[in-house]
């Protein structure tokens, strides 16, 4: 099978890989958009219900209209709208394809190795966004059938005995969908108070229901151990015993460093391990390799927002369309 080769291939099929192809294709390069699993696979694996906290034309891309019924989009209709963006706009994109190598070759261009083929590329941008990989919660039993790190929908915990882990949003929303749905639920939050990124209109919701009783919070808290029937709770006052069908671990997720690093991308030394990328171009320390969207901001992963990044597509085809000048 022949090389296909392309000015760009860009890892990642995400708002922000979209973004980057759009540009690309206004500009007149050739392109490729790699993604491993759906169209959007960040968005589509979101809470069935969740709004976002954004207002739609914020994650607007390519200057496509996005209207939706409220202010603030739900996930499907992120899910829609973008769907209806890589068809209008007839985006070159190939679908649960994962990049499993990127290495340099002798012709001055890059080698992007798939388990299906092999591209060669002259320019490469990293938008691998940063909701693949969960934090985990390192105690026993985390690996049972009974733990989740994502959650769709409540329909599933309706009448059962659900714990979720967790402060922020998707932790609140876990916990007042499935409540609602008729399961008893409780919470184990390891700070003293829910999570201040928690959106506006859920944040009161939460606290009233913690606050009558009707979802059982242990704070200050920590998960001890998962067992089939249980899962034991370290708290200030020591160890307890919650009876348990299912666990909702909404601990957050991390970017796939790993991948970066293996790449030659260098890290910060610190705990955020950010990657190095200049601001004005986005490209990393490998020359005509770039970083795109939540990625760049390492393990602190709620500084970049799809509104925020979608102007990295504006500084990266810049700086790639000055090096065919």
């Amino acid at each position: 099978m022949n090389t296909e080769k392309y000015d760009i291939i860009i890892i990642g099929g995400g708002p922000i890989g979209l973004a980057c192809g759009l540009q690309a294709q206004k500009a007149g390069l050739s392109y490729l958009i790699l993604e491993k699993g759906c169209l959007v696979n960040s968005l589509y694996n979101y809470p069935a219900n969740m709004t976002f906290f954004s207002t739609s034309e914020r994650l607007e891309i390519g200057d496509v209209p996005f209207v939706s019924n409220n202010a603030k989009p739900t996930r499907s209709e992120a899910l829609e709208y973008y769907r209806r963006v890589a068809i209008h706009k007839k985006l070159n994109i190939r679908l649960f394809e994962a990049v499993l190598e990127v290495k340099s070759s002798l012709k001055e261009t890059y080698e992007i190795v798939t388990k299906k083929r092999t591209y060669e590329a002259k320019n490469v941008v990293i938008a691998s966004g940063f909701y693949d990989i969960p934090h985990k919660l390192g105690v026993k039993g985390e690996d049972l059938t009974k733990v989740t790190h994502y959650y769709t929908e409540p329909h599933f915990y309706a009448f059962q005995k659900v714990l979720v882990v967790g402060a922020n949003n998707s932790a609140v929303d876990a916990a007042l969908e499935t409540w609602r749905k008729g399961a008893d639920v409780t919470m184990v939050i390891r700070g003293e108070s829910i999570g201040e990124r928690v959106k506006y209109w859920a944040k009161p919701d939460i606290e009233n229901r913690i606050k009558e009783g009707s979802i059982n919070t242990f704070f200050n808290s920590e998960v001890e151990e998962i067992t089939e029937d249980l899962v034991i709770v370290k708290t200030p006052e020591g160890l307890v015993k919650v009876e348990n069908d299912w666990v909702i671990s909404m601990t957050g997720y991390q970017p796939n460093l790993d991948f970066l690093k293996k790449i030659g991308i260098h890290l910060s030394a610190d705990e955020i391990m950010k990657p190095q990328y200049d601001e004005n171009s986005m490209e990393t320390n490998l020359p005509n390799i770039y970083l795109a969207g939540v990625i760049c901001g390492g393990m602190n992963t709620h500084s970049l927002f799809i509104e925020n990044s979608r102007v990295h597509a504006e500084r990266i085809i810049e700086k790639i369309k000055s090096n065919f000048e």
